[in-house]
């Protein structure tokens, strides 16, 4: 997660700075006044349920997995769109009857009948443990590890995994295969924030709204291009109404359409929507269908709504609102 995350907070407008590639500690220039600590993704959650961080950028799998029922910490985002992966249940090629949770609920059974358990090794004890009861898997044994987890049935440390993939390689790799309902939890890079200390701090409660925000904004622009073409008209009206003739070209909230001054003196307007990114190409159209020159495409930055939904969250789970 530390290149992705890295690369995540660079694309939302606050690329970190790190003096020393072995230093624990960073900033972000474009936020005065905050301080990155660099943890592993497995001690994150803990740093913000004890207070000792404001907020984390962590994998939902460990935060689901580490955080504290009732405890200081709570999600801001869940899904940040990166570093997506799925933990899953996957047993031996060789268990060619078992496809399904519930074949593997009658093996575990079959299992406590001859006199032993089932060994299921894990990094995910508390997802798994719940999981696996939810699906009538009664009879198991936990062995948790904090190494490679799929090569656990091959050399004897366990009879089938729950661990995470993203691609299904590794497993392949290991002659392991998912069950078709083995779906734990799908994760991906998640915002946590601590409780306490945003409450109890307006200072740290405004930075944690841009922040927030950033994101936020950094994310919603990413679905959207921005369009420009020169349309020959009389008046402003008129173009604006050849522009609202097509869904697509009216854009997010409709053309903002402005006049250009030709040196020829011809009566030219530029018209500019936001739109949606698959909507580029009949929007295009559209806009040369009704004499549209000069067509350029560019990518906002940053699109803020009118309220950030996320800090909205944050703020109800605070009780602030």
């Amino acid at each position: 997660m530390h290149e992705l995350t890295l690369d995540f907070l660079s694309a939302s407008g606050m690329r970190v700075r790190r003096p020393s590639a072995r230093g624990y500690t960073g900033e972000i220039a474009a936020v005065p006044g905050v301080e990155v600590v660099f943890q592993r993704n497995a001690d994150i959650t803990a740093r913000v349920e004890d207070g000792d961080a404001d907020m984390g950028l962590v994998g939902f799998d460990n935060y689901a997995e580490r955080r504290i029922e009732g405890g200081g910490s709570v999600v801001v985002i869940e899904a940040l769109g990166y570093g997506r992966c799925e933990l899953v249940v996957a047993v031996p090629d060789a268990w060619v009857d078992v496809d399904a949770m519930a074949d593997l609920a009658d093996i575990a059974v079959e299992f406590q009948e001859t006199g032993r358990e089932l060994r299921v090794a894990t990094k995910y004890p508390s997802l798994t443990r719940r999981f696996l009861h939810r699906h009538d898997v009664n009879y198991f044994t936990l062995e948790v590890l904090s190494g490679a987890v799929e090569p656990a049935p091959s050399i004897g440390y366990a009879d089938f995994i729950v661990d995470l993939t993203a691609s299904g390689r590794t497993l392949s790799e290991n002659r392991l295969k998912r069950v078709a309902d083995g779906v734990a939890l799908e994760s991906e890079g998640a915002l946590i924030a601590n409780r306490r200390s945003l409450r109890e701090s307006p200072e740290r409660l405004e930075t944690a709204r841009e922040i927030i925000e950033r994101i936020e904004a950094s994310r919603a622009a990413q679905e959207y291009l921005r369009v420009t073409a020169n349309v020959a008209g009389e008046t402003e009206a008129e173009v604006a109404e050849k522009a609202l003739g097509s869904r697509e070209a009216r854009g997010l909230s409709g053309p903002t359409v402005s006049r250009v001054y030709s040196p020829e003196g011809r009566s030219v307007y530029s018209v500019t929507a936001l739109i949606v990114k698959n909507d580029l190409t009949a929007a295009v159209d559209h806009l040369r269908s009704i004499g549209g020159a000069s067509v350029s495409v560019s990518g906002p930055e940053y699109l803020f709504r009118e309220r950030s939904s996320a800090y909205r969250r944050l703020l109800a789970e605070l009780g602030l609102t």
